[in-house]
């Protein structure tokens, strides 16, 4: 079954790039009653402190990154059941959490200590967290799963104090494309490789979720090219000052093909990390 198929306009060429029909069916529900379905196993999946790659590479990355001094404010934004949120709590910050899922925040609430506050709302919101400023502003793999950038980057830059930070962090989106990027075996040269089959088009990707496994019901990862995170930061009036890429901290067992591994894990980053700060007038 193919989905609508939807146009995007390339600042730099100026040609009309359409997305690729995707096979299945994107969720028939709105993503906050999705996420509210997904939520448990979520829960179950990062637990009290994070997964192995949140604890090993995305929490402490994201701390270096954020710059933070003790009693700052943060904001994290698509908190989820609050990992993060607990994360930056154990190390003195002020943590408000905010997520459009209502099952999340309960997760969140009942995991955490009230020293952290929780609300329920969506970052797309121009009404979110009104009146409400912070020194930082993090979202950890969670754009992927927003619908629209342009609305979440305007009310980062409303919700950062003068001389805040605003820290994302994504699956790479040069080299980590659901269904769109692959592993392969060169034999003649020896080498592990990656394959990107689409990169420049803007996609909406269903993913067929573990809950779900046997219902009619996905959660939504949108693929976006790096300009397309640049732009929406520069419209909104932030400015791009730090930018990482995160490699696996993983390694291959013993074996014929465990240093092509091990180079391309090395080589070919799993995440992309992005600092921005308000832009000056």
């Amino acid at each position: 079954m193919q989905r609508n198929v939807k146009t995007k306009k390339t600042r730099r060429s100026g040609t009309t790039k359409r997305t690729s029909p995707r096979r299945g069916k994107p969720a028939s529900k709105k993503p906050s009653a999705v996420w509210d379905q997904a939520a448990q196993w979520y829960d179950a999946l990062v637990g009290l402190k994070g997964s192995e790659y949140q604890k090993a590479v995305i929490f402490p990355g994201a701390m270096q990154l954020m710059q933070l001094k003790k009693g700052e404010t943060v904001l994290d934004l698509a908190c989820g059941q609050g990992v993060f949120s607990r994360y930056l709590s154990q190390r003195k910050m002020k943590v408000t959490g905010l997520d459009t899922s209502e099952e999340m925040i309960r997760f969140a609430q009942s995991r955490s200590d009230a020293s952290i506050r929780y609300e329920q709302g969506d970052a797309q919101d121009d009404r979110a967290l009104q009146g409400k400023t912070f020194d930082a502003v993090v979202c950890l793999l969670a754009l992927q799963n927003i619908e629209s950038l342009p609305p979440v980057m305007h009310n980062v830059k409303r919700w950062l104090k003068p001389g805040g930070r605003f820290v994302m962090v994504t699956t790479h989106p040069c080299f980590r494309i659901p269904r769109q990027t692959h592993w392969g075996w060169d034999e003649q040269k020896k080498i592990q490789y990656r394959r990107v089959d689409l990169y420049g088009s803007e996609s909406a990707i269903p993913i067929l979720t573990p809950p779900f496994a046997q219902a009619n019901s996905f959660t939504v990862t949108y693929h976006r090219p790096l300009q397309s995170y640049f732009e929406a930061m520069a419209e909104a009036g932030l400015c791009v000052n730090g930018l990482e890429e995160w490699t696996s901290h993983k390694t291959s067992e013993p074996g014929k093909r465990a240093k092509a591994e091990n180079r391309a894990r090395q080589e070919i980053p799993l995440f992309m990390a992005l600092r921005a700060v308000p832009a000056s007038v």
